[in-house]
């Protein structure tokens, strides 16, 4: 039982890591759309979007695993959970940082 809370609480965190990435990426090509010379932000952000897209559907899984009632699927579901959250984190602060820079 305490297996499987933690697994949920793992997951439903990378989830949140995920959809964090997906949504910066969202609004980021939704604001260079709307200023003029706003296109290569707006290129850049869509080249990102695969990256997001994979770590947001590696967390769900890990969230639709968690959900079951194996504690080997538990712990599985919390490495996966764990790997997809801290993948979605480290590609989201490289997002904001070369977004930042002007490197796209």
């Amino acid at each position: 039982m305490v297996i499987g809370l933690v697994a949920l609480m793992v997951t439903l965190a990378a989830v949140i890591a995920a959809a964090g990435h997906a949504g910066y990426l969202a609004m980021l090509t939704s604001a260079a759309k709307k200023r003029p010379g706003g296109q290569p932000a707006a290129d850049f952000a869509k080249k990102r979007y695969p990256i997001a897209g994979v770590g947001l559907g590696v967390t769900l899984l890990a969230l639709l695993i968690s959900s079951g009632d194996s504690t080997g699927a538990d712990v599985f579901a919390t490495l996966l959970g764990l790997g997809g959250g801290a993948g979605s984190l480290k590609a989201l602060q490289s997002t904001q940082s070369r977004f930042r820079k002007g490197d796209f």
